[in-house]
């Protein structure tokens, strides 16, 4: 028997209340999966023999691209009016 197989077995013959606990630990694992595989495909920075400089900035910049499309005014009005107002208050507690 497979282990498929004997996964379903036991599925068939457990309560709900477990099988909804395991299928939470199931998403979770293969979430994780995901990102463990996500990761690896990405370069190293931390191996990195070049240190940023605004030149190399400059030059990441480059191979970003160009704004297409005609919604920036729509975008920049979505961030106004979404965004939070900044409060300060005279109350520091580490003082």
């Amino acid at each position: 028997m497979t282990l498929k197989e004997l996964l379903i077995k036991e599925i068939e013959s457990t309560p709900d209340t477990i099988l909804a606990e395991t299928l939470d630990f199931l998403c979770f694992l293969k979430t994780k999966e995901t990102q463990i595989q996500t990761k690896s495909q990405l370069p190293d920075i931390t191996q990195s023999s070049e240190n940023s400089t605004g030149r190399s900035l400059l030059e990441h910049l480059k191979t970003i691209g160009k704004w297409e499309g005609d919604d920036l005014q729509n975008c920049l009005q979505l961030v106004y009016d979404t965004r939070g107002k900044a409060k300060f208050d005279d109350n520091n507690p580490f003082e």
